[in-house]
């Protein structure tokens, strides 16, 4: 990515930031009112050349959520090294709606701003489920994470870890601008359509 580039996505990122920033005040009341605990959830996370930094989200779960961990191992969803359920018991009320949504992502926009993250990449693993990636699958971490990815609308949770990787190597032999808009966009329509289908109370 050109250094033009990166300097436009920090740009729109804190725009966004800013735009966004009365919908963040109002996800803080509901989390703050509705459970215990921190409203940003903060987490170690393997960034581009396996550079470690601290990734930012809206808190989605209880509290003691990582010490529940080990009791909700046996409901994981996904092969490989890393751990994912799309109905985490962990979750908290208004935090289940918040991550399918991915609005509790909002807060990467920061990651964006410290060029530690880009809007389109390979999701950031945590440390340890990133160290455990096989050799064949390493370059992924050649490129920034990102807070979306082909990944996400190509089915996520439905896919298999193998998938999942050969996804992230795609997306690093075609990064451009124009494949990331492409990206962005497929990801928004996702979450409209989302929205709307809960609004409508329809299985999704």
């Amino acid at each position: 990515m050109s250094q033009i580039t990166d300097v436009f996505y920090r740009l729109t990122a804190l725009f966004l930031l800013i735009l966004f920033s009365p919908l963040l005040f109002i996800f803080y009341l509901l989390v703050k009112l509705t459970s215990k605990g921190p409203f940003i959830f903060k987490q170690k996370r393997l960034g581009k050349e396996k550079k470690i930094f601290t990734l930012y989200k809206i808190r989605t779960m209880v509290d003691d959520a990582e010490e529940l961990k080990g009791k909700c191992r046996h409901l994981n969803e996904t092969d490989g090294p890393v751990f994912k359920i799309r109905e985490d018991p962990r979750y908290t009320k208004i935090g289940k709606f918040l991550s399918h949504t991915a609005l509790d992502e909002l807060p990467q926009l920061i990651n964006v701003i410290r060029g530690e993250m880009s809007f389109v990449g390979s999701r950031p693993l945590p440390v340890e489920e990133g160290l455990k990636v096989p050799k064949k699958y390493e370059r992924r971490f050649s490129v920034l994470p990102g807070i979306t990815s082909s990944w996400i609308i190509k089915g996520a949770h439905k896919l298999t870890f193998d998938q999942w990787m050969r996804l992230d190597l795609d997306y690093v032999k075609k990064k451009s601008f124009c494949y990331d808009i492409k990206i962005l966009s497929s990801t928004v329509i996702l979450i409209a359509k989302f929205i709307i289908n809960k609004l409508l109370k329809k299985d999704v």
